[in-house]
């Protein structure tokens, strides 16, 4: 008896439950770097808007040097997901491995790199001299965490691929629980003021690449896969993930070009800035929880030969985009008063802070559009695309948030050419994934 085909509404109903089973816990574990800073970022507000000032400031750079390397994760999830769906488990997990190798070394140049150059890299920022100090101590401290961060980024994209992103949520949890403790211990306990915001924070990072190797290393072994590092696979892996770094730049030039905007406004300003940036990175990685599923199901599907699936799976998620895009946007306009009280009793911050905030909240359903489609191209290969776009957005942001200060434009006008730059980008995202010229089907690209 020929089985009758499934519907649209029992097909839509199918990739639901395959996006959240995979969005929920992939959301969990996305966040956990925001919060990271979210904590830092209340704790060391109390000890006063120099402080959170230069928290802000080493932050963006801190964040940069990590952020620029994500396609550590994404490309990795891609190419482990296409060969999941093509039935090769240890070519997954091997290209996983080379991932992770590649993690270290990238971390240990970048440490090399940051710590000398840590009081350039923050005079560039133009912070004042009451922040400076505080900036140059975070930065100096936590990029000795950069390695474990990278190999955190490599090892999750292994997992997420293998279409399994529980163990990241359950060690995301762990560390943020040893991250929030050691900073209230050791900066209040002992002492030590940002510097032990700091020092915690490298300590739940380097506790949470352990926790992954130990998962990657069992599973590695479990399929026969090598643990040894091969040339030729780690300079596959770079080379796969240049578009994206090209692509990964370009979105980090422009934070760190409104950063050095807010910076050259104020103390208050910035300190504002860097609430908003946290807040507007938390709710950027929960849309980005679908955008992560997207690239496990999609690369899953193409390495299937199953390209009507893909398209099927992509028009489902944007769905989804739009409204938690909107979901946020209202939470985050209601429960304002609550949690900006958490980071400053600073009323000239709060002041600058709040309208902002609603032009933060305004944009949230491109941004949920925004970060789906760019998972969706993520999981499809087609990194290239992406620099191109990227780009493009970048030469459009530019100009027009250098002019906010000379136009006499404060934080909220710069915040207002943050959506302009994600409405560019939701145009040339959204008129890739009408082409259909990402679908490209086999357990390669």
């Amino acid at each position: 008896m020929t089985q009758a085909p499934a519907t649209p509404k029992a097909v839509r109903r199918q990739h639901d439950r395959e996006i959240v089973s995979l969005a929920l816990p992939a959301f969990g574990a996305l966040v956990a770097e925001p919060l990271f800073l979210m904590v830092d970022s209340a704790i060391v507000g109390h000890l006063g808007t120099p402080q959170l000032a230069g928290l802000a400031i080493a932050a963006a750079l801190l964040t940069t040097a990590v952020s620029v390397f994500v396609f550590l994760a994404y490309a990795t999830t891609a190419a482990v997901s296409r060969r999941v769906g093509a039935g090769d488990l240890p070519a997954a997990i091997r290209q996983g491995m080379d991932g992770i190798w590649l993690a270290l070394l990238l971390g240990t140049a970048v440490v090399t790199v940051t710590l000398p150059a840590a009081p350039w890299l923050i005079d560039l920022f133009g912070a004042s001299d009451t922040a400076a100090p505080y900036a140059v101590t975070y930065l100096r401290i936590s990029s000795l965490g950069i390695p474990a961060m990278l190999v955190v980024l490599a090892a999750t994209g292994v997992l997420r691929g293998l279409q399994d992103t529980r163990t990241p949520l359950y060690v995301a949890i762990g560390g943020f629980v040893a991250n929030g403790a050691l900073n209230v211990g050791l900066v209040y306990g002992a002492g030590l003021g940002i510097a032990g915001s700091a020092w915690g924070t490298v300590i739940a990072q380097c506790g949470m690449a352990v926790a992954y190797l130990v998962v990657v290393v069992r599973g590695a072994r479990r399929h026969g896969a090598s643990l040894r590092p091969d040339a030729a696979g780690i300079r596959a892996s770079a080379q796969a993930g240049v578009p994206l770094l090209v692509r990964t730049l370009s979105l980090r030039a422009v934070l760190m070009i409104a950063t050095a905007v807010a910076a050259r406004m104020g103390d208050a300003e910035v300190a504002a800035h860097q609430i908003i940036l946290s807040l507007w990175s938390l709710m950027a990685f929960a849309l980005d929880a679908i955008a992560i599923a997207g690239q496990a199901i999609i690369g899953r599907y193409l390495g299937a030969n199953d390209a009507e699936g893909a398209r099927q799976v992509c028009r489902r998620m944007v769905q989804w985009g739009v409204i938690s895009g909107v979901g946020l946007g209202a939470l985050l306009i209601v429960a304002r008063p609550l949690f900006i009280p958490l980071f400053t009793g600073d009323t000239a911050v709060q002041d600058t802070l709040l309208p902002a905030l609603l032009v933060v909240a305004i944009s949230q359903p491109i941004s949920g559009v925004v970060f789906v489609l760019d998972g969706v191209l993520m999981g499809a290969g087609d990194g290239p695309y992406l620099a191109w776009a990227m780009l493009l957005t970048l030469a459009v942001f530019a100009p027009v948030a250098l002019l906010v200060p000379a136009l006499g434009g404060g934080l909220t006008a710069l915040w207002w050419a943050m959506t302009l730059m994600m409405t560019v980008r939701m145009a040339t995202l959204w008129f890739r994934s009408r082409s259909g010229r990402w679908i490209v089907t086999g357990a390669t690209r």
